[in-house]
């Protein structure tokens, strides 16, 4: 039988910021508290980067501790694809601020903006430089510092964010081209600029010169997120050729816990396969997916030759899903 390269995961890591807020931290300036968060959200803190900690920082730290379960170094890097909505600069591409810091030798480095399916994205996008052998060694992250972006007046958004960055480590392995392949083994993406006012940012250096406030229609965006991305699992699912009740974890972008247990009961999954770590994180954006694998890798719940589920929903709307074998 014919050889297929599958991208594989060869190592993973996360980074937090040090500092903690709490829903009673945020009652002390936004008309809210604690019961009213965690009833609506699920949310109980979330960790905030001081101002002086760009999101190449958080991208960094990440990115070694991905390295290092690897077991690769920086100067083994030919591809960085980091998933961003709240960049160092305007330009360049946070990727190549991190190929700099990290001392990573002359290769390929971009971003890809998708909000928070910017993880999903970056990684069916990965995997076409390192499924094709491009790529030897490819760090596919997702960062953010998305409390940047807050309207601290704004009590229906400011509480459901937070800043974070999560990475892993791709490299070109022959498989069988079958199900049980480590690797990628299947993606969906989708997105309809049609519904851009429900989830938005209204700023734009070719608008107004502002970096701009996120702006959410929380029930509609909730209502498309159930639908839309139970179909995109469902169609990552039949791409990979497995059926969705057969993998070992889900494991959602961090939004809302309604919209976690809804696409969870529509899919039929078991609510004891899916991975949250929103109560702790909040909603990183495209850092979530990366962040929720990192903990339940370290925790000892995700393991070698597991099935994994991926799927996030962002503004635009933008919205995926991958099966990945790890």
């Amino acid at each position: 039988m014919t050889k297929v390269l599958r991208s594989v995961v060869t190592g993973v890591g996360g980074y937090l910021p040090e500092r903690v807020v709490t829903n009673d931290d945020l009652a002390k300036f936004v008309d809210t508290n604690d019961e009213w968060i965690v009833e609506r959200t699920g949310i109980r803190q979330r960790h905030r980067a001081p101002d002086d900690q760009p999101v190449s920082e958080l991208a960094v730290n990440a990115a070694r501790k991905a390295l290092a379960a690897a077991g690769r170094t920086p100067a083994d890097v030919d591809l960085i694809v980091v998933a961003t909505t709240t960049a160092d600069l305007t330009f360049p591409a946070v990727a190549t601020i991190v190929q700099r810091k990290l001392g990573c030798p002359i290769g390929i480095a971009f971003d890809v903006q998708a909000v928070c399916s910017g993880f999903v994205y970056a990684m069916a996008v990965a995997d076409g430089f390192v499924a094709r052998d491009r790529s030897k060694c490819a760090l596919v992250i997702g960062a953010e510092t998305m409390t940047r972006l807050m309207d601290w007046t704004d009590r229906g958004t400011c509480v459901l964010f937070g800043d974070g960055a999560g990475a892993v480590v791709l490299e070109p392995v022959a498989g069988e081209g079958t199900i049980v392949d480590r690797g990628l083994l299947g993606f969906a993406l989708r997105a309809d600029g049609t519904k851009q006012d429900m989830l938005y940012v209204d700023g734009g250096p070719s608008t107004n010169g502002q970096v701009g406030k996120l702006r959410m229609q929380g029930n509609q965006v909730f209502r498309h997120a159930v639908v839309n991305i139970s179909e995109a699992v469902t169609a990552a699912a039949a791409d990979a050729g497995i059926e969705v009740s057969s993998v070992d974890w889900f494991i959602p972008h961090q939004a809302n816990i309604r919209i976690l247990e809804g696409v969870a009961r529509r899919l039929g999954i078991d609510e004891k396969k899916v991975i949250t770590t929103l109560s702790e994180h909040a909603n990183t954006s495209a850092a979530s997916i990366p962040l929720a694998l990192d903990q339940a890798i370290n925790d000892g719940r995700i393991k070698p030759g597991h099935l994994l589920l991926l799927e996030a929903m962002g503004g635009g709307f933008t919205w995926g899903a991958c099966v990945v074998r790890l």
